[in-house]
């Protein structure tokens, strides 16, 4: 099992064409990333409208230097700052630890 996953959903009105090679471009510059363990775009079997991208990634750290650089940026940030507002990234519970919200000192 992995050690990070990272799960980015979308609402996608209209053809989905244009999100959809937008986030193939991302789910390919996250399977190349080193330490990912592979990253798939879903669509949802219910909603055709909701989609997906789901990473695996061997840590967190590898998760967060996916975002390194300027190339990365200028791929990653126009997409996925269209996700819908929530929580991305998971974890068995046992390596969470305590979970606190960020923002939160203690």
């Amino acid at each position: 099992m992995s050690a990070v996953w990272a799960i980015s959903r979308f609402q996608v009105t209209g053809d989905p064409t244009g999100f959809r090679g937008t986030a193939e471009s991302v789910v390919a510059h996250f399977n190349e990333c080193a330490g990912s363990e592979g990253a798939d775009l879903v669509q949802n079997l219910d909603d055709p409208g909701l989609w997906a991208i789901i990473s695996r990634w061997r840590d967190v750290g590898s998760y967060r230097r996916a975002f390194n650089g300027t190339d990365a940026k200028l791929l990653l940030v126009p997409l996925l700052s269209l996700a819908i507002d929530e929580p991305s990234a998971y974890a068995a519970p046992a390596a969470v630890g305590e979970n606190r919200p960020r923002g939160t000192v203690g």
